[in-house]
């Protein structure tokens, strides 16, 4: 015994420590990416059915082992429909790139700080008068697909602008609006719906799709409650409520400050296109 330990030891070498590290990394990462998801609870099933497996081999229950084998065998094909919006969101986290800045890579800290102030003179508006409204700031993952089911609208980010589309009785007011960088892209859209069930049955629609956005993408959801006034930000499928409004400036203003990235850690590719750009103006 112990020679093996010995000779098991010895063949340890560095690629094999970079080998586990890596292994431990992407199942730590995977482990974190379900917590707290449906996801979580089906990996539980996952593992019983395994557990369940090896007994029955264990104790030679023929019949039970050949049930589970088949069950584990089509399990594969079975994970992948059923797992699908937590793959398509994994997906997306992956594909991020910082190659090439979006939109917010264009904005400098005088503008973010304009657009921060717009949004929260707009927001404690909202809610002291308890207009509800859904705001969708764009992150790095383009929502194009949610922009054509509203109307377009590609327009500059006033407190006016935002006031007519959440005005009770309008055509938008239902509707999310697509904040990107600092254009107002468009009104009216259709978002999709958390799927999440230990959410309060209190949170109506608005809450729900502002929350199923940001799970399919890096979105960040500003929401005010029509009934309440409530101000609450959704995150990465997670809801924060009764916000205050230094709160929410806050929360936005580093959502902002964080995406425009530093003139010496711009990436060579913007800096190129920067460059392109100015030799044009000139």
């Amino acid at each position: 015994m112990a020679d093996q330990f010995t000779n098991i030891i010895s063949g340890f070498g560095i690629s094999d420590v970079v080998d586990v590290a890596i292994v431990s990394f992407v199942v730590y990462k995977i482990l974190c990416f379900i917590r707290e998801t449906r996801a979580e609870q089906l990996v539980k099933g996952l593992l019983i059915l395994v557990a369940a497996t090896f007994l029955s081999n264990v104790f030679d229950l023929y019949t039970l082992k050949w049930i589970l084998e088949g069950t584990l065998t089509l399990g594969v094909i079975a994970l992948i429909i059923v797992f699908q919006p937590e793959l398509r969101r994994a997906l997306e986290y992956i594909g991020r790139s910082k190659i090439i800045m979006k939109q917010f890579g264009e904005l400098n800290k005088d503008q973010a700080k304009q657009i921060t102030s717009t949004l929260i003179k707009t927001v404690d508006y909202f809610s002291a008068n308890k207009v509800g409204a859904l705001l969708i700031l764009e992150g790095e993952i383009a929502l194009n697909d949610i922009v054509e089911t509203g109307t377009k609208i590609n327009g500059d980010i006033s407190e006016e602008m935002l006031g007519s589309i959440f005005y009770e009785g309008t055509p938008l007011h239902d509707g999310a609006t697509i904040i990107r960088g600092d254009r107002l892209l468009a009104a009216g859209c259709v978002l999709p719906l958390t799927q999440n069930r230990t959410l309060s049955k209190d949170l109506g629609t608005r809450h729900r799709a502002g929350i199923g956005i940001t799970e399919h993408s890096d979105a960040i959801a500003l929401i005010v409650s029509e009934e309440t006034g409530i101000i609450s930000i959704a995150i990465d499928g997670k809801l924060s409520r009764f916000l205050d409004i230094k709160t929410v400036e806050k929360t936005l203003l580093n959502i902002y400050l964080s995406r425009i990235p530093d003139e010496g850690n711009l990436s060579f590719f913007t800096k190129l296109f920067k460059r392109r750009d100015d030799e044009s103006a000139e």
